[in-house]
């Protein structure tokens, strides 16, 4: 019986070899693609963000330049729009107007306090010695009327005496004359009786003069009494008013006070309208390019009414929405590589900052989770990513491109 041929053994073909050649590549191939990707991580939800200021009108009018037009790139301080500013030059004169009308009450008003605090001192001075004088008359009146008083007591004291002697004189007349009828006085006596009574008469007519005379007396001496009265009370009156002096001085200050306050807000409604009068210049604020005009010569604008829009191209950044997953080493300060969709450019950049709370978080209707349907969804964070100084001075770099950045966490 003949040899038979040995079996040749799989490990051995040419096929095996090219099996392991294969499974070799494959793993390299994976180590390879392991370790390149290993320690970075990367997304494509990813767009460049930018400043976008809104310029909008201040006051309100009919426009009557537009100097700018879409995509214009505009310096700092340009003039974009100009409103009518007739109606507020017009405001501006009448402000200013009545500027000078409160500083003129204001300057009046000043002037018053001196002369008001002059016055009144010298009024008190015044009036003082209006009381001083009217208490004089009014003891020298009552001196008069004490005089006049015992005037009348020794005139009714007088009359009472001649009086009663005028009586005793014409009682002894009446005697004499029985005895003058029976011879037993004579004539010559009966006549000196007769000449002492009607003496006595006289005197007490007299009397009654003085009596008559002294109580005229009293009664103007009363009178003058009563009008050194009046005179001391009308001093009085007058010194009381003239004391209020301080009161009327204060009321004098706070009017110049009062006058004051309207020039301070004659000077803020002045500055008021000079504002209202340059807001109707509109500059721009920043240095950009000008995007979404929407005014046009001869249109009516109204305050807070959006008129276009400025790009700032000078200062770009990358947002970037990475999974949570995708943060467990992400760190500020890690460098970054962004390749932009439009130009197929690389640029350098770095973690800027990590949002404090995911996208949905800020989105109209954040989504409800406490419901008995759950469904855990991966959240996305955003990612603040700065680009590296002196890399895009053609400003080619738009805000709302899509851009695909990777992080090196490692």
């Amino acid at each position: 019986m003949a040899d038979q041929p040995e079996p040749v053994s799989f490990t051995r073909t040419p096929r095996f070899r090219i099996l392991v050649f294969l499974v070799a590549i494959i793993i390299v191939g994976v180590g390879v693609w392991l370790w390149a990707t290993s320690g970075r991580e990367s997304t494509d939800d990813a767009q460049i963000d930018g400043h976008l200021n809104q310029i909008s009108a201040r006051v309100g009018g009919p426009v009557l330049k537009v100097n700018v037009d879409d995509n214009q790139q505009v310096e700092a301080g340009t003039v974009l729009v100009e409103i009518d500013p007739r109606d507020y030059q017009v405001a501006v004169d009448k402000a200013r107007a009545a500027l000078a009308d409160a500083q003129a009450a204001a300057a009046a008003a000043q002037s018053g306090v001196p002369i008001t605090t002059t016055t009144s001192s010298s009024n008190v001075s015044t009036a003082e010695g209006r009381v001083t004088q009217a208490t004089s008359g009014v003891a020298a009146a009552q001196k008069q009327v004490e005089a006049a008083r015992a005037r009348f007591a020794a005139a009714q004291s007088r009359l009472r005496e001649t009086e009663a002697n005028a009586t005793k004189s014409a009682r002894d007349v009446e005697r004499l004359r029985g005895l003058l009828a029976k011879d037993e006085v004579s004539q010559q006596q009966f006549d000196a009786a007769t000449a002492a009574a009607e003496a006595q008469r006289a005197a007490a007519d007299a009397a009654k003069s003085q009596v008559a005379e002294a109580e005229a007396g009293i009664s103007m001496a009363e009178s003058q009494l009563a009008q050194a009265g009046a005179s001391s009370q009308e001093a009085a009156a007058g010194l009381r008013t003239a004391q209020t002096a301080p009161q009327q001085i204060a009321q004098i200050r706070a009017r110049a006070d009062a006058a004051l306050a309207q020039v301070d807000q004659a000077k803020a409604s002045l500055q008021q309208a000079e504002l209202n009068l340059q807001y109707t210049t509109v500059k721009s604020p920043v240095k950009g390019i000008v995007s979404r005009k929407t005014v046009e010569v001869g249109q009516v604008v109204q305050p807070g009414q959006p008129l276009m829009a400025i790009i700032q191209l000078d200062d770009v950044w990358v947002t970037a929405n990475f999974k949570e997953t995708q943060l467990t080493h992400m760190r500020p300060g890690q460098a970054v590589t962004i390749t932009v969709d439009a130009y197929g450019k690389e640029y350098k950049g770095h973690v800027d900052s990590i949002a404090a709370a995911t996208g949905a978080r800020f989105s109209l209707l954040p989504p409800e989770n406490a419901t008995g349907n759950y469904v855990k969804v991966v959240q996305r964070v955003p990612v603040k990513i700065v680009f590296e100084p002196g890399q895009d001075l053609e400003h080619r770099l738009r805000p709302g491109l899509s851009v695909v950045p990777t992080v090196y966490v490692k």
